[in-house]
């Protein structure tokens, strides 16, 4: 679904999301914002989409006890054990130019 839609987009749809979770919560502006450490008008730009900050994010988030989205939203990454191996196998490259010895030019 967001693949398609604009960085801007995205933030509205988000913002949105965090009113329509705000509103289901029966909790208004002023208390988000008070819950959260962030100004009402902070938390209506948000809502709006108006270039949250990530740390604006969070806060929302933890505020609405939501922060446990994060861990859909961006998951730990999966690594398996061949690709550890594979990894810890793989020799670092030296410098492509030989260093050069104190006193020597």
């Amino acid at each position: 679904m967001f693949a398609q839609l604009t960085d801007q987009e995205i933030l509205k749809k988000i913002g949105e999301r965090l009113k329509a979770y705000r509103l289901q919560q029966n909790v208004s502006v002023e208390d988000l914002g008070g819950r959260a450490g962030l100004s009402a008008t902070t938390v209506v730009r948000t809502e709006a989409g108006r270039n949250p900050t990530l740390k604006t994010l969070i806060r929302i988030l933890r505020a609405l006890r939501r922060i446990d989205a994060l861990e859909t939203f961006l998951p730990e990454p999966k690594v398996s054990p061949i690709d550890l191996l594979e990894r810890g196998s793989k020799r670092r490259r030296k410098h492509a130019y030989p260093r050069r010895r104190p006193g020597s030019r």
